[in-house]
Parts: structure tokens; sequence; C-alpha cells
């Protein structure tokens, strides 16, 4: 296998705005507060534009409008509006490329954040890292085009299992893509522990220290391939793997049953501005 540093070195990494920068160190500061992360997100007029569209949304269902960002901090919370915002910025620094459907893409990432999202609320763990964390997860593949971009038909060739892609990428480049994602996001100095469940997504239990955030992603993930509607996320919940389930302490029919519709989470509409 060769080594990541190499491959991360044989492409161009994108650079995130000081606004997205900003954003990540408070990730892991303690003293930052919500007049904090509204300070960071206010000195970007688009950013915050594209934040109240998505806040009124019918994606967050809010029982009246917000109109200006302290509203939005205010109903929706700082930890969901920052991870909102973070996710605005990498949509916004990775292009993506030809051969890889935009909407298709996006679509998946918001499916795979939401039932990750579900998962962290189901075991009480940070529901907005959760979500953070999945969204990021296919940006690898981006990277991947940019290293060797004759592989991404076969990539993106139908049909694709849960989870077949991430086989595929290890094939034909060595790593998959949340190991790059992984990273990718070392380097941009996000959490240990958001780097750990990215780098060891495709295979949460062979990590030396497995970690529930990362078998949730690795979940929502597998869920996301080829879920179109709930029927096909309900089969996709009862296929998941024993031994994650078991890891997580999770009823896979008691899911089935309480398991939202994955176009409750597909509007993607704020990222393609």
């Amino acid at each position: 296998m060769a080594d990541i540093n190499t491959f991360i070195q044989a492409v161009k990494l994108p650079v995130m705005p000081e606004v997205a920068q900003a954003l990540i160190r408070t990730l892991t500061d303690d003293d930052a507060d919500v007049v904090t992360v509204r300070d960071i997100i206010a000195k970007d007029p688009a950013l915050t534009t594209t934040l109240l569209r998505m806040a009124n949304s019918a994606l967050f269902g809010l029982s009246r409008s917000v109109t200006t960002l302290d509203n939005a901090v205010s109903v929706v919370g700082m930890a969901q509006i920052r991870a909102r915002a973070l996710g605005i910025c990498m949509s916004q620094v990775f292009k993506l490329p030809d051969g890889i459907n935009r909407l298709e893409f996006w679509r998946y990432s918001m499916v795979s954040a939401g039932y990750s999202k579900f998962l962290a609320h189901q075991l009480k763990l940070d529901e907005q890292q959760a979500w953070l964390t999945a969204t990021m997860l296919r940006l690898g593949e981006l990277l991947v085009a940019l290293h060797t971009p004759a592989v991404i038909a076969d990539l993106e060739a139908k049909p694709c299992e849960p989870g077949e892609r991430w086989a595929r990428e290890q094939r034909l480049v060595g790593h998959h893509e949340g190991e790059i994602t992984g990273e990718i996001a070392r380097r941009w100095d996000f959490p240990d522990e958001v780097v750990h469940a990215l780098t060891h997504c495709a295979a949460p239990l062979a990590a030396a220290a497995p970690s529930k955030l990362c078998a949730v992603v690795h979940l929502g993930a597998l869920w996301a391939d080829q879920s179109k509607t709930l029927a096909e996320v309900q089969a996709a919940i009862a296929a998941s793997p024993q031994d994650v389930m078991n890891f997580l302490g999770l009823d896979a029919q008691q899911l089935i049953d309480t398991a939202p519709d994955p176009e409750q989470f597909s509007d993607i509409s704020a990222l393609l501005h």
C-alpha cells in the first residue's frame, strides 16, 4: 500500500477559507462560546446568508422564520450552526470533477450525515460531531479524482453495493476515501476523534481502539449507499454488520421501526449555491 502522505503530496489540497479555519479551532477550544462562533460566521456575509436560508428551509421545520444570525444560533443551536457552516465551506472548496454526479454526491453525504446523527442521538453521542464527520467522509473520493482521474468511472460504476466503493478505492488507489479524508482532517487540525473515525470508517472494529463515533459513521454510510427510499434503508439496517451493531448495543428491529425517511435529510439546496 502506498503511503498516505505520498498520496496527499501528489495532489493539491484545497485551501479552506479563514472563517472555516477559525471554526475548526473552536471544535477543540473549551472556551469557545456562542458569541465566538457567531462572530466568526458573521465575518462572511455569503456564508451567513446561506445559513439563514438553510435554517428557514424545510430541513429544520422551524415554527417561525429566522432573519438574523443571532436568531439562527438561538433557535437552531451553536453546535448545529457551526457544523452546518463547516459543511457549507467544504462543499464550496471541494470541486466535483467530471464523472461524479454533483447532486447524487451531496445527497449521499447529507443522508449519511443524517443517519449518523440519528444513531448518535440513540446512543447519546455528540450528534453534531457525528453529522459533520459523516458529511466529510466522501471528500476523500474527490482527492482520488485529482490523483488518479482514470479510476473514477470504475469507482462510480453501477451497481455498487453498500461499502463496495471503499473496497474499489482500496484496490485501485491503495486508500479508501475515509483514510484520505482523515489525513486531510488531521492536517486541518480537526479533533482527534473525528480524524480517527474517518480513517477507520471502512472497518471500525479493526482499529486498535474502536470508537463509537467511527462505528456510527460506518453504519450511516452503509445505509446511505443505494438507499433512495425508507424501505431500502430498512433493508440496509437489517443487513448491517452484526459485530458493529453489537459493539454499539443496537437492536436492528428497533432501528427499522424508528428510522426516518432519507428524504428528511436530502435537502441539499444550501450546498449548491
